[in-house]
């Protein structure tokens, strides 16, 4: 029977449990947030400064049903400067990014402004105050998931990340968690 999993991925944390790579070595995996059982894997990834929801699984079935079938995933994004609602509606309509050297057009998606920052857990690492100039929060809300999408979404329109947090993947959120955080998901959530 397989097992599923909700996790608050802390910034500084390597979406996988098990790393090859020698440049890796002092990288932290998503072993060290607890105990998970054998063959659990991360549906989706979250860079190494992101945080926020990931669902890990057993189930590479339900891991591909996450990951490629247009499930809505929404992130609060923490950006830099007083975003506009010209950048809102170029992130709405799409935007040219480039992935790899390839130019790629994202898919139009759901975009606001947060008037009130969300409650979120503080950051483990700090990310600069009030002296560096004015911040503001959106949420995009994506079906696809290229590499590093909505950071250089926010950039394209003038506006750079400087904290994203994904905050929902379908109809599981990470609500009051705290990073760190696991919680088991039961057969009815599924």
């Amino acid at each position: 029977m397989h097992q599923h999993f909700k996790l608050f991925k802390p910034y500084g944390f390597l979406s996988q449990f098990v790393s090859n790579e020698s440049r890796r070595k002092n990288k932290k995996l998503l072993g060290e947030i607890g105990y998970f059982p054998e063959g659990s894997m991360a549906a989706g990834r979250l860079d190494f400064d992101s945080e926020g929801l990931l669902i890990i699984t057993t189930s590479g079935k339900f891991s591909y049903q996450i990951t490629s079938t247009g499930i809505e995933k929404e992130y609060y994004v923490q950006v830099d400067g007083l975003i506009t609602s010209a950048a809102i509606k170029q992130l709405q309509s799409g935007v040219k990014i480039s992935i790899n050297g390839q130019h790629y057009s994202t898919l139009p998606c759901q975009a606001k402004h947060l008037t009130t920052p969300p409650t979120l857990p503080k950051r483990a690492k700090k990310i600069r105050d009030e002296r560096h100039g004015p911040t503001s929060w959106i949420s995009i809300t994506l079906t696809e998931g290229k590499f590093r999408q909505v950071k250089k979404m926010t950039a394209v329109v003038g506006f750079p990340t400087l904290r994203l947090v994904r905050y929902r993947v379908g109809n599981f959120t990470i609500g009051e968690m705290k990073a760190g955080e696991v919680q088991p998901i039961n057969k009815n959530e599924l």
